[in-house]
């Protein structure tokens, strides 16, 4: 289903939905939440995902004007994969501030280091930041937003079973989860059309 002015609720409905609708996107989150390493952690995003992000921010900005609602689809609807890839939001994480500045230094061009392999193909290199700049000559930011562009013949290898992976290549850090326990590549491969 596809996110559209008509298809998001009003306040009101959405008071009354929130909590089941709570329930069910942190039970996906839970299987879309890939940890590389102790400091990159990625969320797959998906339709429910976002649906859930613009429904939040509607409610706690109290938007119900034309122009407020059209904003946050515009600022959100990019997040949400259209079938042949995935996407995800990154954030890097060091709870001492000291630490995470010198590490944010160090990690420039991380964004770019982070790549999903379907089995039997070589890894497809993140698409980071497309709507604007998150780095600058001195560091990189805490958050970045990913794209993980597919082939056909990949989409249908993941489809048919193959095995997903997600790591990161950068001089400063290397991970790599090796295949995918299947209820999260299941929850992935539910993206793919």
């Amino acid at each position: 289903m596809t996110i559209t002015r008509d298809s998001l609720l009003t306040l009101e409905a959405y008071s009354k939905a929130r909590s089941a609708m709570r329930t069910e996107v942190m039970a996906q989150k839970k299987l879309r939440r890939i940890a590389l390493g102790e400091h990159i952690l990625l969320i797959f995003e998906n339709e429910l995902l976002i649906r859930y992000q613009i429904q939040e921010m509607l409610r706690v900005e109290k938007i119900f004007e034309e122009d407020g609602i059209t904003h946050e689809l515009e600022s959100y609807l990019p997040l949400v994969p259209n079938g042949s890839n995935f996407k995800a939001t990154m954030q890097i994480e060091y709870t001492d501030e000291a630490e995470r500045q010198r590490m944010l230094s160090l990690l420039k061009g991380v964004e770019d280091r982070v790549w999903v392999r379907v089995d039997g193909f070589e890894p497809v290199f993140a698409i980071a930041d497309e709507d604007l700049e998150r780095e600058n000559d001195e560091k990189t930011s805490a958050v970045h937003f990913l794209r993980f562009e597919l082939t056909a013949s990949m989409v249908a290898a993941a489809k048919s079973g193959a095995a997903l992976s997600v790591g990161v290549d950068h001089p400063q850090i290397t991970e790599n989860t090796g295949p995918l326990p299947e209820p999260v590549r299941a929850s992935l491969v539910a993206d793919l059309v």
